[in-house]
């Protein structure tokens, strides 16, 4: 698939690029940079805006707080089990994703409701205790070449559940799983039926609805200046969180469920 959402690799990244990645990384509590991240590098001066603007989410708690009580009432559909021996790299990539997605979908939803005006009339978003850091090796992002076609159909498939028929971003926890493509083949076996039956569908726009009213009371804290690339800021971010990240959240949380490795 074409990829509208260019971004800088981390390994290509330098100087200030390279700096903010790192204090990403560190801050947010992963060792991938998030896509979002990296494309809103490619847009001049908007990842040191962005990231200056939602820092302190982050660092004083409220993206954590917001995200823990977000899982105590997610919706999550019935995957049966996923249960059993797999590559330490499935759950490894499982875990930092759930971490830094269900983060990331608070902090940068709060930075779109700021820059649409759509912050909350009231409320204050309340500061709290910093979640554990995911502190994993994930194996390297697959691209088309790195996989047998089979696995990469499989790729392209399973990123079609969940979203509009042709995405507009290729999640980037498919293609770290892509290295383990029996644990791909359950995958998909698990997820075509709720996809068909519409209960991913459901979920996904329910917790994305109820994401959407906690971001915009984070939003009251954000507190910078517009930005001059503010309408490419606003749509390229807001299409991570109401595609990727957005359904992503709620797949990986299913997903963790399935596997046994948090409650759902």
């Amino acid at each position: 698939m074409s990829d509208p959402f260019p971004a800088i690799a981390e390994s290509a990244a330098t100087g200030e690029t390279a700096d903010l990645f790192s204090d990403i990384r560190a801050t947010i509590g992963v060792r991938v940079v998030n896509l979002v991240w990296r494309h809103l590098a490619t847009l001049d001066g908007a990842l040191p805006w962005a990231w200056q603007a939602v820092k302190p989410l982050y660092v004083q708690g409220m993206v954590d707080r917001a995200a823990a009580a977000f899982r105590r009432e997610m919706i999550l559909p019935s995957l049966g089990s996923l249960a059993g021996a797999e590559p330490a790299s499935v759950d490894a990539v499982l875990a930092s994703y759930d971490h830094s997605n269900t983060a990331n979908l608070f902090a940068l939803g709060a930075l779109v409701a700021r820059l649409r005006g759509d912050v909350a009339a009231e409320g204050m978003p309340e500061q709290g205790t910093r979640l554990a850091a995911i502190d994993v090796d994930l194996p390297p992002l697959a691209s088309e070449a790195d996989v047998s076609p089979e696995t990469w159909q499989r790729v392209l498939r399973l990123n079609r559940f969940g979203d509009r028929p042709e995405p507009l971003i290729l999640a980037s926890m498919y293609r770290h799983l892509a290295h383990a493509p029996g644990f791909l083949q359950r995958l998909e076996a698990v997820l075509a039926p709720v996809q068909a039956d519409g209960s991913l569908e459901r979920a996904i726009l329910g917790n994305r609805r109820t994401a959407h009213e906690r971001a915009r009371v984070l939003a009251r804290a954000i507190d910078t200046e517009r930005p001059r690339l503010a309408g490419e800021i606003e749509a390229s971010v807001s299409a991570f969180v109401e595609h990727a990240i957005g359904k992503m959240v709620t797949i990986c949380r299913a997903i963790r469920a399935a596997r046994g490795t948090v409650s759902s």
